[in-house]
């Protein structure tokens, strides 16, 4: 029997209607659209409204999108992981919520979280079962709200981010497509740079924590692009050299939208053209685990049946890591 491997039979995204552009944010906090684009290259973000609206809001449309769009029943999912740091709530697991949702009842379901890396981290475990043998239809969803957790006092970071969510269908083939290898790392040393003060297990949530706003991200900016420009494009470059890949056989680089720098920093050390780097931070920014899906459904009708492309991210923990995908479908 040959090896099986998991391939991407389907994509589909949401993004909420409102629109918080730089303009509005300059009257909120002291900037502007001329230094937010200079610096990281964000034009807008969507962000959710709505009382008590959370990260299966989110994932639930994208879900069901692809559902609708792959015309796959919910009751044929064996699987749904959710890659996501905003989680609806502590527990039960998002990826619970949006199944019950979407009606699919017939699968088990968890979430994963590595911030910027959690969709790839995510997609590779799906594959996995995939890979398996016992599990024919798995969705991969990234979805977060991060409007939740961004302090809108913070020049330094509340241009960053915004809301969003991005789902992949994966089935198994006997054909060489689908995800060829992967590379992943972690430093917890870069927890000190990165991260949400309070609110977990160590720290939990009390007025004094509320009071010294320490629910939202912390982060130390130029540490955080030191290690991220270096450790995304070492990385995608790494994951090449092993699989024999040049530049000329890449179509497209699927970076994780942080910071226009580090994309374009990544690209250059893959020796890759701008027209082969998948970009749309300007439209909404940092949406963290559902960056990478979000390009790929985006740029869906430009991919071909045997295209490969690299995934690249690098997130707090820190996490970093790429993945060599063959595309598996033509346009449609």
């Amino acid at each position: 029997m040959k090896k099986l491997r998991a391939i991407v039979t389907g994509i589909n995204a949401w993004v909420p209607e409102y629109r918080l552009t730089n303009n509005e944010l300059s009257r909120m906090v002291d900037t502007s659209d001329e230094w937010i684009m200079q610096r990281v290259g964000i034009k807008e973000r969507r962000i959710l409204k709505g009382e008590g609206l959370g990260s299966s809001d989110l994932g639930e449309p994208a879900v069901r999108g692809l559902l609708e769009k792959t015309k796959t029943s919910p009751g044929d999912i064996d699987l749904l992981i959710c890659a996501t740091i905003t989680p609806d709530m502590a527990f039960p697991a998002t990826a619970n919520i949006i199944s019950e949702k979407v009606g699919i009842k017939n699968a088990f379901s968890f979430d994963l979280a590595a911030a910027c890396s959690g969709f790839l981290f995510a997609l590779q475990t799906g594959a996995a079962y995939v890979e398996s043998g016992r599990f024919k239809k798995v969705i991969v969803v990234g979805a977060d709200k991060m409007s939740s957790i961004t302090d809108y006092t913070d020049r330094t970071t509340c241009p960053l981010f915004g809301d969003a969510a991005g789902a992949v269908l994966l089935e198994p083939t006997e054909e060489e497509y689908g995800l060829m290898d992967y590379i992943f790392h972690v430093d917890g040393s870069g927890e000190k740079f990165l991260y949400l003060k309070a609110g977990g297990s160590a720290k939990p949530a009390s007025h004094e924590t509320v009071d010294a706003r320490e629910h939202f991200i912390y982060q130390e900016g130029q540490s955080v692009f030191k290690f991220a420009v270096v450790n995304m494009a070492d990385v995608a470059a790494e994951i090449m050299e092993r699989n024999n890949l040049k530049s000329e056989d890449i179509a497209w680089l699927v970076p994780h939208q942080a910071n226009l720098r580090i994309i374009d920093a990544t690209g250059r050390r893959m020796g890759l053209p701008p027209e082969k780097v998948m970009i749309n931070i300007e439209n909404y920014g940092n949406t963290t685990a559902a960056t990478i899906p979000l390009c790929l459904w985006e740029y869906e009708s430009k991919l071909k049946k045997g295209d490969k492309l690299i995934l690249a991210a690098f997130g707090g923990g820190f996490t970093w890591g790429s993945i060599y995908l063959k595309w598996a479908y033509d346009p449609t």
